[in-house]
């Protein structure tokens, strides 16, 4: 797997050997991020990739100029091959990396400008998530299509094989037109 564009274009992302790690794949990465080039909301922007795995979507935006990113999983192992990720891209510098679990972290956690979710497939805990998330933008990666609740609509729903992506931005205030 490598980097797609931007300042690392070409690198090669390291994996974490003999763990359950789905990185996204480059076709998968390279449409995301032309979904959120057309919204222009990774240049010079904070990101936070949750359930971070190889760190690759996080990578790939601090590689498309993201001002900063903040990468988050609880397994020692992959935060390591995340680290070294970040070494070999040069992006060490703009990053954050973070040992906890991603409710935990984001019931707490500072508003970013974009959330990038790819949790394992068998993740059930999308309304308490999406609840807590606070983005300007979200990327959710799953199996299946995602009820985004009340809180969140879907800019976009691609599918891609077995994987959909959800682009979603928090739902605006409910029409107050002709009310005083």
């Amino acid at each position: 797997m490598r980097v797609v564009a931007g300042s690392a274009k070409g690198r090669r992302l390291q994996a974490p050997e003999g763990l359950s790690v789905r990185p996204t794949g480059d076709r998968v990465r390279e449409a995301v991020f032309d979904m959120l080039g057309s919204l222009d909301v990774v240049q010079g922007r904070s990101v936070a990739d949750l359930f971070a795995g190889t760190g690759a979507l996080g990578v790939e935006a601090l590689s498309r100029g993201a001002a900063m990113g903040t990468f988050v999983d609880n397994d020692p192992a992959v935060l390591d091959t995340i680290r070294t990720n970040l070494v070999l891209t040069g992006l060490y510098a703009r990053a954050t990396v973070v040992q906890s679990d991603v409710l935990d972290w984001v019931a707490t956690a500072p508003m970013v400008d974009v959330a990038l979710v790819d949790p394992p497939y068998a993740f059930d805990e999308w309304p308490a998530l999406l609840e807590a998330l606070s983005a300007g933008t979200a990327v959710l990666e799953s199996d299946r299509e995602l009820d985004l609740g009340t809180g969140w609509e879907a800019i976009r729903v691609k599918r891609y094989g077995g994987t959909v992506v959800t682009l979603a931005q928090p739902a605006g205030p409910p029409d107050e037109k002709g009310t005083e």
